[in-house]
């Protein structure tokens, strides 16, 4: 039987400004182990800690451009497009534009953050 996920979980996001990330799926607001959907709101300027993670990551972009910066340069991602980041690759996400973006995140399996290992900067103590 169909289960309505009637509203998400706000998770606290890690950068030099804050962003909006409502959890719809995952660890936090269902419990589900193996895919995290989580809503975000990105505001201009946003800047987040060079990353790398231990999961498939999906980025889907709805509005405005998510920039993403790679051992091999950067990629602008506008809204329609979307991105896949492979486990164990090295990235840092920014939302240099005026007005931000809007995405969905998906994770498989779910986000956790005992499996994303973050540098350390000012921003990202």
């Amino acid at each position: 039987m169909p289960k309505l996920i009637g509203s998400p979980t706000p998770i606290d996001s890690v950068g030099n400004k804050p962003k909006l990330c409502d959890e719809y799926v995952g660890l936090v607001n269902t419990g589900e182990p193996r895919v995290s959907i989580t809503a975000v709101r990105s505001p201009a300027g946003w800047e987040g800690a060079a990353q790398y993670g231990e999961y498939d990551e999906y980025r889907y972009v709805l509005k405005g451009m998510l920039r993403v910066e790679h051992a091999g340069g950067a990629i602008d991602v506008e809204a329609g497009q979307a991105l896949h980041v492979e486990p164990l690759e090295w990235v840092r996400f920014s939302t240099p534009r005026e007005g931000g973006a809007d995405y969905i995140n998906v994770c498989t399996p779910a986000f956790s953050p005992a499996i994303i290992h973050r540098e350390k900067s000012t921003a990202n103590p």
